[in-house]
């Protein structure tokens, strides 16, 4: 069963996870070790994150590598751009609205 993105990010955990492997591809036991869980917590963490092709697994010798998927993280950066406008276009009637207050006083 494919995972929903935005129910994957909505987890803390989660998005720790993908902030460290944003830096690094890190394997499931060095992730394991940078929280307070045990490993099969982290690995079931892990899985939502590639079930929903958040992050990626490499195979290099014996380790599996996770790092992030560029492509997924591009799809919620899109589905945030259409509030991101919504939000900019408020801000800038609000600093005119500042604006125009302000230079009422003087």
């Amino acid at each position: 069963m494919k995972q929903d993105i935005f129910q994957a990010i909505a987890d803390p955990t989660r998005r720790a996870i993908l902030t460290l492997i944003a830096i690094q591809s890190l394997t499931p036991n060095v992730l394991a070790e940078k929280f307070d869980m045990t490993r099969q917590a982290v690995s079931k963490h892990i899985k939502v994150l590639h079930e929903c092709e958040l992050i990626k697994a490499e195979q290099s010798g014996r380790e599996i590598y996770y790092h992030l998927n560029p492509q997924k993280m591009q799809e919620i950066d899109n589905w945030l751009a259409q509030f991101r406008k919504l939000w900019e276009a408020q801000f800038n009637q609000l600093d005119d609205v500042l604006l125009n207050l302000k230079n009422q006083k003087k």
